[in-house]
Order: C-alpha cells, then structure tokens, then sequence
C-alpha cells in the first residue's frame, strides 16, 4: 500500500536551517499535488506550502522567504528546506500526496490523499 516516510526533524537554534524529506513507497499510480502541514501543540494543523505536478508552489505566509519546497525528478521525494527558523515554526510536520490510481483499462480512476506520520520539529535556544 502506500506509504509517506518523513525524515529530517530535530532540534534547531533559532535562526539555523533544516531539511525536511518525505519518501512516497508503494503507489501504481501518478502524484498529483503533494505538501506539507504542520501541527503545533495545542493548534490545527495547517498548511506550509504545496508544489503541484509541474511545479507550481504555495506557501502559508508565515513561511514565505524562508522555506523552500521542492521535489525530485520522479516525483517520489518531497523537500522542505527551511531556513531563519523561528521558536514558531516547532511542530510536527506531515507530508501528503494526492495519488491518482487507475483502475480500468477505460481509464477510470479515483484521487486519494495519504499522508505521512510526521515528523517532529523543536525549535529552541
């Protein structure tokens, strides 16, 4: 089945720069859109930034300047890079993809968005 894997969380100074990547295993099908959220303690999960099939990105505007996504070539591997980090930006960070499956020989097919388990990032002094 498919599976989201993120890595890269940890402990960063204010001000420092940490990666974040998110492996997608197990789809037959294409990536459509894929994104990251993030969750602090004690609040909604909300949107970081998005990167659609060609590239397009979005970014929550507490982000925008300082976090980069990006994926690769495949399309299989999706890139947070942040950077000047903020004692805000601690949360737990989840990855998701829109997958389109096919299912018939006519073409028919269904979306589903999977996400990953997340991964934790503290920011602190």
């Amino acid at each position: 089945q498919v599976q989201l894997a993120e890595s890269g969380g940890g402990l960063a100074q204010p001000g420092g720069s940490l990666t974040l990547s998110c492996v997608v295993s197990g789809r037959r099908g294409s990536i459509n859109a894929m994104g990251w959220y993030r969750q602090a303690p004690g609040k909604e999960r909300e949107l970081v930034a998005l990167i659609s099939s060609v590239g397009s990105t979005n970014y929550a505007d507490s982000v925008k300047g300082r976090f980069t996504i990006s994926r690769d070539n495949a399309g299989s591997t999706l890139y947070l890079q942040m950077n000047s980090l903020k004692l805000q930006d601690t949360a737990v960070y989840y990855c998701t993809a829109d997958i389109r499956t096919i299912v018939s020989v006519e073409g028919a097919y269904y979306d589903k968005a999977y996400w990953g388990r997340g991964t934790l990032l503290t920011v602190s002094s």
